[in-house]
């Protein structure tokens, strides 16, 4: 499993896999980040990696000790699908 990073710069966590990139734009509050859009490169769709995306940027909201926002239907279904989350829902 790769290592999702935060690009602060660009305001978007990050996973390379197989020399592509696969992201989630965010926006920050003073409380939460709220996952804007997911993008995945369409050779790599269908393999899970949004979901590794998200879990690895969820891993790194909890980290900063912040709740999510679902702004993109794709984490939307994520966090319906995994109630392990509940507590980081803002």
């Amino acid at each position: 499993m790769a290592t999702v990073r935060d690009n602060k710069a660009l305001s978007r966590f990050e996973l390379d896999v197989e020399g592509d990139l696969a992201f989630a734009n965010y926006r920050l509050t003073p409380a939460a980040v709220i996952i804007t859009h997911t993008e995945t490169p369409r050779a790599l769709r269908g393999r899970g990696i949004a979901s590794e995306l998200v879990t690895g940027a969820l891993a790194l909201i909890r980290a900063d000790g912040r709740k999510v926002i679902a702004g993109c239907s794709f984490v939307v279904d994520y966090l319906r699908k995994h109630p392990e989350y509940a507590d980081m829902v803002g």
